[in-house]
């Protein structure tokens, strides 16, 4: 199977969030897994099961429940350490759709409210800083 190159920064989109919002994310070698940027995030239990409820990039983006949901420390990119809830979805990208673990992060002072890490490129991707899909 051929790797496929993607660029520094790329239009994606997240079929599994109920809108069609294409966002620019930053493909990340440094980093061991993607992030995506969230205002709320919040776990509480409905029907006896524990879930997640979290509202991607802003507050005019409706909530998404999941049951489909862990955490765990990580340490960022600063050395600090925090404890992260991380969901699997499905991202769309270069027209096609692929399985994705991001955590659950307040990105608001970044520019960029996805990233995208080693863990999802790695076998897939070849990341080429000179190209962009935005």
């Amino acid at each position: 199977m051929s790797k496929k190159t993607l660029g520094l920064l790329e239009k994606v989109s997240f079929p599994e969030f109920h809108d069609d919002i294409e966002v620019v994310a930053k493909i990340d070698t440094g980093a061991r897994t993607g992030a995506l940027h969230c205002v709320f995030v919040r776990v509480t239990e409905e029907n006896g099961q524990e879930i997640i409820e979290y509202q991607p990039f802003n507050t005019d983006h409706p909530k998404i429940k999941t049951k489909d949901f862990y955490d765990k420390v990580v340490i960022s990119s600063n050395g600090s350490k925090e404890k992260r809830y991380f969901i699997n979805t499905k991202v769309l990208l270069r027209g096609e759709e692929y399985p994705i673990t991001l955590s659950l992060a307040d990105r608001s002072n970044l520019k960029f409210e996805v990233l995208i890490g080693v863990k999802f490129l790695k076998d897939k991707f070849i990341v080429d800083v000179a190209e962009s899909n935005v």
